[in-house]
């Protein structure tokens, strides 16, 4: 329930409209149905806001207490009226999510008629227990923590490379880990962490997708230490290792951290390093950050072995000006496969994804709608039911982007725009989280997956 404060005559609109459906039967007496915050508000917060909502997480200000959230009464109001929060992105209309935010009617009328009538805190005997949140940690003490080796400093301004950290994790033996939570030490510079595991010798895996040919990422981009010339060197003081490992976790604005149901895990190798891509954005003062990741092992050995892969196409360039530019990427199962989720990202010129597949029998169906993508929300799609694709089913992404004046986060609507690293350039990227049906957790081929393989 992130909140901004901007607010509209719709918003008014809706909210008398809601109020009025939700007001008492005729004749009832109007004060006995008045909410108060002990009761009927506090329950609605903890269920649906405080993750965010709460000291040291990236909502701005705590819903845990009256006297915090009574101030925003009405800011909160309207965004519930307005659809904003909770923030969630995807088209009802497809595809069902375990993760899906959002509030009921009941919840929204409670809320709006609290607003209304003074927000009244009511008797404190009658609110129920606050959640019980770890101090710093989302999902509760980690089995094992690793932090980045050094205090690593932001500068004020100008803009800095991606910076890689290795992380020794000194396990003795393989483990199979339920959950992996990114903690930023410095939230206002951390734009994006992605989490690699590199092993102590490479391994092939078994291959699960086939890519379409000509959407690689282009060359000096996204893990080179060589400079793009025509925006300049930032500051790069620690440059990409030559191998980076299998991708496990990561951390953007707005995300959750990688969580997975009882059965299913990913691995990392005894032995292992952790490998941080960071990308981080100055804010206008010098900056301190020392990242750390937490692992919460699971209990026993896995069913499934869970992987992150990423579906991209580096090959694009957007007009100057274009309103509606259209960029494709495309895969198709080379084995059968159980998808999981979906993570779309582009940058702040990103306005929409559609992903749909295509299975053998030549059935197409839409997996996931983002009509109205937001920067500022980072969301893993989960599946209510994991997908089953068929070996041969083809999974197409579809973004679209608006690069003109019209779309007032673009940075510079007077230039074109292609891949690359830094947010005034733009990505088309596609993580999701996938198992290989019928393959052991922890399988290894002799060979090398073929190009275009992963």
């Amino acid at each position: 329930m992130r909140l901004q404060f901007a607010f509209g005559a719709a918003a008014t609109a809706l909210s008398a409209a809601i109020i009025s459906a939700s007001s008492g039967a005729a004749g009832e007496d109007p004060a006995k149905t008045i909410p108060t915050f002990s009761k009927d508000v506090a329950p609605i917060f903890y269920k649906n806001c405080t993750g965010c909502h709460r000291p040291g997480e990236i909502a701005p200000m705590s819903l845990l207490t009256y006297d915090k959230a009574r101030p925003y009464a009405k800011e909160i109001r309207n965004k519930v009226v307005a659809g904003v929060m909770p923030p969630w992105h995807a088209d009802k209309a497809h595809g069902k999510f375990a993760n899906e935010r959002g509030l009921t009617e009941q919840e929204k009328a409670v809320i709006q008629r609290w607003a209304n009538n003074g927000a009244p805190q009511g008797d404190p005997k009658d609110l129920p227990p606050a959640p019980k949140y770890t101090d710093g940690w989302t999902l509760g003490q980690p089995d094992a923590v690793v932090s980045m080796p050094i205090d690593y400093k932001v500068p004020a301004d100008g803009f800095v490379e991606y910076e890689y950290f290795e992380i020794p994790t000194n396990f003795t033996e393989d483990k199979w880990v339920q959950s992996v939570e990114v903690r930023p030490g410095a939230r206002d510079v951390v734009h994006h962490v992605i989490v690699t595991m590199r092993p102590p010798k490479p391994e092939a895996r078994p291959a699960g997708f086939k890519f379409a040919e000509g959407m690689d990422v282009p060359k000096k981009e996204s893990g080179s230490s060589e400079p793009n010339q025509a925006r300049g060197k930032g500051q790069s003081l620690f440059p990409p290792p030559q191998r980076l490992g299998a991708f496990i976790g990561g951390f953007a604005p707005g995300t959750s951290p990688f969580t997975f149901e009882p059965g299913s895990a990913v691995l990392i190798r005894a032995g292992s390093t952790i490998v941080l891509q960071m990308h981080y954005t100055p804010s206008g003062k010098e900056t301190t950050d020392r990242t750390k990741i937490g692992f919460i092992f699971a209990k026993q050995p896995p069913e499934r072995e869970m992987r992150l892969g990423a579906l991209v196409n580096g090959q694009f360039k957007i007009p100057a000006g274009a309103t509606d530019h259209v960029v494709k990427a495309e895969m198709t199962t080379s084995a059968d496969v159980t998808l999981r989720s979906l993570l779309p990202h582009t940058h702040l010129r990103g306005k929409s994804w559609e992903y749909t597949a295509t299975y053998p029998d030549g059935r197409t169906d839409v997996l996931l709608s983002v009509p109205k993508y937001d920067f500022n929300w980072q969301t893993e799609y989960i599946f209510a039911e994991p997908l089953k694709l068929p070996k041969g089913t083809t999974l197409r992404a579809v973004a679209h982007y608006d690069n003109s004046a019209g779309n007032k986060d673009n940075p510079d609507p007077s230039s074109d725009v292609a891949w690359g690293d830094q947010t005034w350039e733009e990505m088309m990227f596609t993580a999701f989280v996938y198992s290989l049906d019928g393959v052991p957790p922890g399988t290894v081929v002799r060979q090398q997956s073929t190009r275009g393989e992963r």
